[in-house]
């Protein structure tokens, strides 16, 4: 029996005139209209919003020229600078799906990542030339490869490497037109840009992005942190980082200033923002235990209060407190590269201001409560989908729901089956709800460390420890460390008759592992175990907790 149709949908289809695909590009139109010559981007230079439309539309253009179509890959190899940026829009005004890399990978990850993603362009900073080419020596098809040379390379602290594409990125641009038509994908669910994530296994996983989420995380983003046309956003969180969690767009959005920097380094934090008149800014919290910490000859008066954004492990009260002293406001923000990064805030309630900063500061370390773009977060028991109740004892798993969620794992049906299994996403994170409803993770199921912001495997520290010729087990777990939040801690139980120190069995890692993967302690003796054999990461954690 077919349904019937409601009179509010009688004879009223969706219209060319009432129904346009969302897309974050569009906030680069708009902004472009209707504030032309208002700055968008300062790097060494201002570069005004009508300046910053037509290189995005050159760049599109000349990858269209080139052969490039729509959903073909353009992975970018580059520090938070204008081409980055630029790339966030180019390459989807043409179809095209941005592939931003994480700088600080080792090449053999990188090599897996253009092959997986099948990358048809790679544009690299010639800071990471090396690094590049060592990765292309393992592709059988290799992409077109672009040189950009930053004016700032050196300014902020990078060196130059050699050139090593078939052409540079300004004569790239000067092959395309400023003039390039960009209209709205035909489906809002079409493909944006792929963020890999090392998940609990070696291999990394593709996470792919829909530009209707992409567009509304954006919104949220700029709701959240307060961003707007006078809003000056310095780039401390990479840009490779979900996009630079959608700031890449919500700034634009507002049409406020993207100021771009290379380094996150104090000496050059500060001078940007007396100099750029910077607003905001955010970073994991290794950047707010920089700026909390850096050498009083480098800290200046900030000329207005600064909001800062900031995930991953919650900001020490001694942090806070620092912060607050030198005119920073903190605010706690929870996600993973599968939600577009920001998904939950720890929203500000009124009378927590006149509590003691100790108590402040455990208000301010809960992941909080659904962002307003995103549908639902709810904690519930991964069995039985049951809420949990809100007791602040209970554990359960942290689930989302809504627009602002990845369209699954590239090639990889299995992991995005898992990964939506029941309706929900499963973040892989256990918390707890409050009576008040804000949510507080309690443990990672997936034993995942977040290092300075960086997500690391476990599991592959241990596969790289495993090698080792006198290694007979390994196990790795998170150790607090008080500048990168947590670090690796590696327990090793030796083959019988072996001799080995720490510094040998870092050596080896040195050699295995890209350098943040690196663990910081090690420790010698036999394993903790179930009856079963399961060695009981619970105890190490504990024991990894009293090492210096």
């Amino acid at each position: 029996m077919a349904e019937a149709i409601s009179k509010f949908d009688q004879d009223l289809p969706r219209r060319e005139a009432n129904h346009v695909a969302l897309s974050p590009i569009s906030f680069l139109q708009r902004s472009a209209a209707i504030y032309p010559e208002s700055t968008a981007v300062i790097h060494g230079r201002h570069y005004s919003y009508r300046e910053f439309a037509e290189r995005c539309r050159r760049l599109a253009s000349a990858l269209r020229k080139r052969g490039l179509g729509q959903g073909d890959t353009v992975a970018v190899m580059a520090p938070n600078v204008p081409a980055l940026l630029e790339a966030h829009y180019g390459v989807p005004m043409f179809g095209g799906v941005l592939n931003a890399l994480n700088i600080r990978l080792d090449p053999a990850t990188i090599a897996f990542i253009l092959q997986h993603g099948e990358a048809k362009a790679l544009i690299v900073d010639r800071e990471f030339s090396p690094v590049i080419q060592a990765a292309l020596a393992d592709l059988d098809r290799k992409p077109l490869v672009i040189d950009y040379d930053d004016a700032m390379t050196e300014a902020q602290g990078g060196t130059r490497g050699p050139l090593i594409g078939e052409l540079e990125y300004e004569a790239l641009l000067a092959e395309g037109d400023p003039d390039f038509a960009w209209q709205p994908p035909a489906d809002e669910w079409q493909a944006l840009a792929l963020n890999y994530t090392s998940g609990t296994t070696g291999d990394p996983k593709g996470v792919v992005y829909h530009h209707r989420g992409a567009f509304l995380n954006a919104v949220g983003n700029a709701m959240v942190l307060g961003i707007d046309r006078r809003a000056a956003y310095l780039w401390t969180l990479p840009m490779f980082h979900c996009n630079g969690w959608t700031y890449t767009w919500a700034v634009t959005a507002m049409s406020g200033t993207h100021v771009c920097l290379r380094k996150v380094d104090p000496a050059l934090i500060y001078p940007l923002i007396e100099e750029a008149g910077v607003t905001h800014l955010c970073g994991a919290p290794i950047v707010l235990n920089l700026l909390a910490h850096s050498p009083a000859d480098v800290r200046r008066p900030l000329p207005r209060r600064v909001r800062v954004g900031t995930g991953g492990a919650a900001p020490p009260s001694a942090v806070i407190s620092r912060l607050e002293q030198q005119g920073f406001e903190v605010l706690h923000l929870y996600g993973l590269t599968e939600c577009y990064g920001p998904s939950t805030l720890c929203a500000w309630q009124d009378d927590w201001s006149n509590l003691p900063l100790e108590e402040r500061a455990v208000k301010m370390a809960r992941q909080g409560v659904a962002y307003p773009t995103l549908q639902e977060a709810s904690v519930r028991d991964p069995e039985t989908l049951e809420a949990v109740p809100a007791d602040g004892e209970t554990v359960g798993e942290l689930m989302l729901r809504g627009n602002t969620l990845m369209k699954g794992y590239l090639k990889n049906p299995e992991a995005t089956r898992k990964a939506f299994a029941g309706g929900w996403f499963r973040t892989g994170d256990l918390g707890v709800v409050h009576p008040d409803g804000y949510v507080e993770i309690k443990d990672r199921s997936k034993d995942i460390i977040i290092s300075g912001g960086e997500n690391i495997s476990s599991l592959e520290v241990e596969e790289v420890l495993y090698r080792h010729p006198k290694v007979m087990e390994a196990a790795v777990v998170a150790r607090p460390d008080p500048k990168w939040g947590e670090s690796p801690c590696a327990f090793v139980t030796l083959q019988q008759g072996e001799e080995a120190t720490a510094e040998e069995i870092l050596a080896w890692c040195r050699d295995h592992l890209a350098r943040f993967k690196l663990p910081k302690t090690v420790v010698f003796g036999a394993l903790p175990k179930t009856s079963t054999g399961k060695i009981q990461k619970f105890v190490l954690r504990e024991q990894a907790k009293e090492q210096k």
